[in-house]
């Protein structure tokens, strides 16, 4: 017994030795300025890494795997990249944007949890962010996606369906696909925990060819007009996205940098962090300011109330009392007489019964005597009023 569970014992120390040590070789990616980044985090690779555990019935699809990202030797992400995972379930992605500001190497540390045994491994990410070959796209549209969530489009085969549904509406080559955001990010509400309610997100798409007049009469004054009524507004060519994507046509923004001045800037959207140098510095000249007359305000107003009304309280209760024995006089005097009113009238009614002169009632007759057992006639007349007699008297 002792023996078996020294082994177990060994057993668990190796296994949270090697959960501790193990780890993935690093992976070398390649990003392109003004392309989308997506990077997947295959739950089955890093099932694979975790140590054999004693119950070899559940499969790696029933095991939860949470992820944590950060930039190294930095709690968190750099701003242009993102991480989402919706449940410790499901596959989760890292993507984004990077911009010329990013060029360079950047490693990332992805850490992986097994929810059921506490188990952890690690991998690096060592992204190489280089220019693009084509440079920027002057030609920029931001479509919203109303029926997908961000995840939903990140897998490569989406992102071709998605392209190819551009490209017969653009009916330009060489479209690339710039960034993918999500609804949340712009500023969109949470949606309601209904069936089928999705976040929405948004996919930018760019070409160096103008925009056809399909999606610049997706802009028209008309259109606009329509949208501030909350109706659909009209598309000229054939709608290629239906029925797989539900395209927000009154939130489509259209950028031309061909006609930007130099003064205006493209608006980027999703970063949540502030640029450098960006933060707040207080001012350094700032006076002193003196809280004495705040604390009088705060402090001794609220004490003099409080003392004002304890006063008052205090002498209701203790100055006040001779009102109350008068009160507590007039009572007892009320009740006084009340009592001699009683006793006066029980005295007048039986002055007044004693002097009457009727017979008494037969009902109080007495019928039978109880010593002498002798039985009296109560019709019999008599001339004493046996009204006057007391009853125990007129019993002998």
């Amino acid at each position: 017994m002792a023996a078996g569970q020294c082994l177990l014992g060994s057993c668990f120390l190796a296994g949270f030795i090697f959960g501790l040590v193990v780890g993935l070789p690093d992976l070398n990616l390649r990003a392109v300025v003004g392309q989308i980044f997506v990077h997947e985090l295959e739950r089955e690779g890093f099932m694979d890494a975790f140590p054999p555990s004693m119950d070899d019935s559940e499969s790696p699809t029933d095991v939860p795997i949470t992820f944590h990202c950060n930039l190294l030797d930095h709690p968190d992400l750099p701003r242009w990249l993102r991480y989402i995972q919706r449940t410790s379930f499901q596959t989760g992605y890292l993507y984004g944007s990077a911009t010329s500001k990013d060029v360079g190497k950047q490693t990332i540390e992805i850490k992986a949890y097994n929810r059921y045994t506490y188990e952890t491994v690690k991998q690096t990410l060592i992204i190489s962010i280089v220019p693009s070959t084509e440079g920027e796209m002057p030609y920029q549209a931001d479509f919203l996606v109303k029926n997908c969530d961000v995840e939903e489009v990140l897998p490569t085969d989406i992102q071709d369906l998605f392209q190819q549904a551009v490209d017969s509406m653009w009916e330009q080559e060489g479209l690339t696909l710039i960034n993918i955001t999500s609804a949340l990010d712009r500023g969109g509400r949470v949606p309601l925990p209904i069936e089928n309610r999705k976040e929405g997100v948004f996919i930018k798409m760019g070409s160096k060819d103008p925009f056809t007049e399909c999606l610049t009469f997706a802009k028209s004054p008309s259109n606009l007009y329509r949208c501030k009524l909350e109706q659909e507004p009209v598309i000229t060519c054939y709608n290629s996205f239906s029925p797989r994507f539900q395209i927000d046509w009154c939130n489509l923004t259209l950028i031309d940098l061909t006609r930007m001045n130099a003064s205006e800037t493209v608006p980027i959207y999703g970063d949540g962090v502030l640029e450098e140098g960006s933060e707040f510095n207080p001012p350094e000249d700032a006076p002193d300011r003196i809280f004495f007359y705040d604390f009088l305000l705060t402090f001794l107003l609220p004490f003099l109330l409080g003392l004002l009304l304890c006063l008052i309280l205090g002498y209701i209760m203790c100055c006040r009392r001779e009102g109350v024995q008068k009160r507590d006089m007039k009572t007892s005097d009320i009740q006084m007489v009340h009592h001699h009113t009683i006793h006066d009238n029980t005295e007048e009614l039986r002055q007044m019964a004693s002097g009457r002169e009727v017979p008494r009632p037969l009902s109080t007759l007495p019928m039978f005597n109880v010593r002498t057992g002798e039985r009296i006639n109560p019709m019999q007349s008599s001339r004493q009023d046996s009204a006057q007699v007391p009853l125990i008297q007129a019993q002998h």
